[in-house]
């Protein structure tokens, strides 16, 4: 694969994942966090178990590979999914929830010395800092909007999923074919979420234009291409690097708030922006 092209990876990879909250948004007045979040799974075992079927791609070797890509894919996409859903489903303004998962660079940072090894130089945590403050600075005027605060903690909870994913994938399971390892993923994730759907919710779901464009979105722009993409760079990159990435999600949401929806944003949130990006430059040079 040509180095220019792979250079790119991280900015496809922030454009699509900010999109995220966004199909949250559209599509979760229309139905329940865990039986959205079901749907989007099962289409997309669909489509990957069947592009991995014509195509020919080589499964995952050993109950253990399959065991570690599980555990990896229920904290990405288990834990933080169904977290950032269902506090949103609950009042949790959308700034809000990214504001909380954006500790993640700096808890993985913390963490990724005891569990991989890694170093963290001084100009990394000085990127992280001005990161996190960048990212504050951006939905600061979402703090003031009222909300219950037992909706922080499906919030809390999927920062630690997609922390403890992270380092997990990192560690145990950093390389696996991208389509055959969706499936991996994505199979203890769908029996999860249905086993919790059964007890909290009513599977209600009422099928609007708006859901079903949601719902694709989700299933191709998100499960397939933002997550091939973060499972490349967690092989190609260390784990703090990726995870500074977060940050210039919740401005890019911002964006495409303000593009779509017509959300306002000050002057501050653009210093926001401007100290996120430069953060990240740091923790990434």
């Amino acid at each position: 694969m040509k180095p220019g092209l792979t250079r790119t990876f991280p900015l496809f990879f922030v454009l699509l994942w900010s999109t995220g909250f966004i199909g949250a948004r559209l599509g979760l007045p229309h139905t329940e966090p865990l039986t959205f979040l079901l749907l989007r799974y099962l289409v997309v075992l669909a489509c990957m178990g069947l592009i991995a079927v014509v195509s020919r791609a080589p499964w995952p070797r050993g109950l253990r590979t399959w065991w570690h890509i599980g555990v990896a894919g229920m904290l990405v996409h288990g834990i933080y999914l169904g977290g950032v859903f269902i506090a949103i489903s609950q009042g949790l303004p959308a700034g809000v929830a990214s504001l909380v998962v954006s500790v993640q660079p700096l808890l993985t940072a913390v963490a990724a010395g005891g569990l991989l090894g890694a170093a963290v130089l001084p100009r990394q945590w000085l990127g992280l800092l001005l990161g996190l403050g960048g990212v504050a600075l951006v939905v600061y005027g979402k703090l003031g909007a009222e909300f219950s605060l037992h909706a922080l903690w499906p919030a809390i909870v999927a920062l630690l999923g997609i922390t403890a994913g992270t380092l997990y994938q990192k560690r145990f399971c950093p390389a696996f074919d991208w389509r055959t390892g969706a499936v991996a993923q994505f199979l203890p994730v769908a029996v999860a979420t249905w086993l919790a759907a059964l007890v909290f919710e009513d599977f209600r779901v009422e099928w609007t234009g708006e859901l079903v464009f949601a719902l694709g979105w989700l299933v191709l722009v998100l499960s397939i291409g933002a997550v091939s993409l973060l499972n490349w760079l967690i092989r190609h990159s260390s784990a703090v690097n990726v995870a500074s990435l977060f940050y210039l999600v919740p401005p890019c949401t911002a964006l495409f708030a303000w593009a779509l929806f017509g959300d306002t944003f000050s002057g501050l949130a653009l210093l926001g922006m401007g100290l996120a990006v430069w953060g990240v430059y740091l923790a990434r040079k």
